[in-house]
């Protein structure tokens, strides 16, 4: 209500003017939108970027308001292309909102599964023995050379530790190395939810997640 001066600022025509800006800009973009009345800013309408979350509940993301005030107040001006002073227009935005709630979004969402462009070691190379270690950091340098996030379990464990271990880490894939793998310049893949995709040459798999990982793909 701008009736209400104590809530927004008093500029009928400053205030119809933006409106109809963040209008025509959603429009443009094909952005579905409802208005919400008495949600504004005291300086200006705002665009909310609302997301749900898992509980069905709805928390503003992203926003980019309009705001008429600060100019006047800071008697801001700038000289345009015919040589007048002009009042600019201060737009506040954040695009991501803040990292540490964002970030805690996503962990909601995907509960620590994320999709491999998002995980943070996307791949690791498990040796089955001591001897499979040097192929397996061979394994790592190819990974590391295509900028995917890799690392090696070096641990004196049994495989079955280690795969387990790749699983609580919730660690995208891993690249299982034994003799087998070590003959045949290859890896016996395996992704976090326990799917076996079986042996893979190095070289085109490393192709394959690397498309995966540049489309982001989520599936």
């Amino acid at each position: 209500d701008r009736k209400d001066e104590k809530k927004y600022y008093k500029d009928d025509t400053a205030w119809d003017f933006a409106e109809e800006v963040l209008r025509k800009v959603l429009k443009e973009v094909d952005a579905p939108y409802y208005e919400a009345e008495g949600e504004a800013a005291f300086y200006g309408p705002k665009i909310d970027v609302q997301i749900k979350k898992i509980n069905g509940q709805e928390e503003t993301a992203f926003t980019v308001q309009y705001d008429f005030v600060m100019p006047k107040r800071f008697e801001l001006k700038y000289i345009d292309e015919k040589g007048k002073e002009v009042e600019p227009v201060v737009i506040h935005r954040a695009s991501i909102g803040a990292i540490e709630r964002t970030m805690a979004f996503l962990i909601e969402k995907y509960r620590g599964n994320f999709p491999t462009w998002l995980t943070p070691v996307q791949v690791k190379v498990l040796p089955i023995a001591e001897r499979h270690l040097e192929y397996a950091k061979k394994i790592s340098e190819v990974l590391a050379k295509a900028k995917i996030r890799v690392e090696v379990d070096d641990k004196n464990d049994t495989l079955g530790a280690k795969i387990r271990n790749a699983q609580s880490e919730k660690v995208a894939y891993m690249f299982i190395v034994g003799d087998k793998e070590k003959d045949s310049n290859s890896v016996s893949v395996r992704k976090r939810d326990g799917e076996d995709l079986g042996s893979k040459d190095i070289e085109e798999f490393t192709k394959a997640l690397s498309k995966e990982i540049l489309e982001k793909a989520t599936g």
